[in-house]
């Protein structure tokens, strides 16, 4: 048997409901303004979203690029747009901070670059891809997202895996770079070259008919403070916070943790994104090949280093209790309807970036040499150009 509430707090939670009530004339319109406001906002930018007019572009590779991933590097310092808009574009009329996706795809085996872009930004693109690969070729091409296979048939008659990757710590740790694999020497044999995207432009040249990997590198200039980040990481190693008692002096480093403070020093003095990576693997049922999902993970293990940072899968699609079948058939229909929208910075599918500097980015999307002799890897021979203005017609 319950006991009876006391008629004191009886007396004061009737006293409260009362202010309230009272008060309703100060409290309901900020709680209207506040709902309303963010209604608008969400209206507002779904517009925005909605109005603008996007492309896809891949790139023909040469069958010679002498180029080092620093190239790659030049051109996405190129993308590191800030415009966020003043208070009127931002919150009236939903204008959102552009971005960018870098795409690496194997269909049946053949390998293609693209970059899907917003139409305004296509001349921005060519002009500094040419600059820095002037034997490459970029043509307007069809989403592959949308021409393959129908979602009505989804496990039924093809299946899917995939997966996102975070960072393992903090933001201004640094992966290993192509810096590291000692790609920025320029001198350096194409043959003494080891090169971490090769082993992933391999996997895509194995692909058999009726199989897909797309791999999805989405790219928003930061506005995060990760600089400081790494300034705080830095003075945490050195012990700059301590106080030393009288006498007692600081300890000295170890080679490790020198390596360390470096690389955290040459990651935050180089431009950030926001960056978001997905990949996905699609094959019809006769096709689907199992090895192919933990060779696609690993691929990615080629960037980790132990003492700094590195990459690990997250909100993948398989799962292993409770209505599996339903839950992974629901995730595998996001994911790929956020993969074809090329959406995680912003609705309707949100995620949560971590920060990647330019070296890092250049290291897992730029264009391979001829170390990559992939068969199905296809190269043009030549470079198409326009006839000179001055030629007498």
């Amino acid at each position: 048997m319950s006991l009876p509430v006391p008629l004191f707090i009886q007396d004061i939670f009737f006293k409260i409901w009362e202010f309230i009530l009272a008060s309703y004339i100060w409290w309901l319109p900020i709680f209207l303004i506040a709902i309303f406001g963010n209604l608008w906002v969400y209206y507002a930018r779904s517009k925005f979203l909605y109005g603008l007019s996007w492309i896809l572009l891949e790139v023909k590779l040469p069958r010679e690029i002498t180029k080092t991933p620093r190239a790659m590097e030049v051109f996405l310092n190129s993308l590191h747009i800030t415009k966020d808009g003043n208070m009127l574009e931002k919150y009236w009329q939903g204008f959102l901070r552009v971005w960018f996706s870098l795409e690496i795809v194997g269909i049946n085996g053949e390998v293609h670059f693209f970059i899907y872009t917003q139409k305004f930004f296509r001349n921005l693109i060519e002009a500094q891809l040419y600059a820095q690969y002037p034997d490459a070729e970029i043509v307007e091409a069809e989403d592959y997202t949308k021409a393959t296979f129908p979602l009505e048939d989804l496990g039924i008659k093809w299946g899917c895996f995939g997966t996102e990757f975070v960072l393992t710590a903090e933001d201004a740790y640094p992966i290993r770079t192509y810096v590291d694999y000692g790609l920025h020497e320029a001198l350096v044999k194409e043959e003494q070259k080891t090169d971490p995207i090769t082993a992933f432009v391999e996997l895509l040249g194995s692909l058999k008919q009726g199989e897909q990997i797309w791999f999805q590198i989405l790219v928003r200039a930061t506005k995060k403070d990760w600089k400081e980040e790494g300034k705080k990481l830095v003075d945490k190693l050195m012990e700059r916070d301590k106080v030393l008692k009288e006498g007692e002096h600081n300890r000295k480093l170890s080679s490790g943790e020198v390596e360390t403070i470096k690389a955290i020093e040459r990651d935050v003095s180089k431009l950030g994104f926001d960056t978001g990576i997905r990949i996905l693997y699609l094959a019809n049922n006769e096709s689907f090949n199992p090895i192919n999902i933990p060779s696609m993970i690993g691929t990615m293990k080629q960037y980790n280093a132990v003492n700094l940072n590195g990459f690990e899968p997250a909100n993948s699609t398989s799962v292993d209790y409770f209505l599996k079948k339903k839950r992974e058939a629901k995730m595998k229909l996001k994911m790929i309807n956020a993969y074809r929208m090329r959406s995680y910075f912003y609705m309707p599918y949100p995620k949560m970036p971590f920060v990647l500097n330019t070296e890092e980015l250049a290291t897992i999307y730029h264009f391979p040499g001829r170390v990559s002799e992939t068969p199905t890897f296809s190269r043009i021979e030549a470079k198409k150009s326009e006839p000179p203005t001055n030629l007498p017609i």
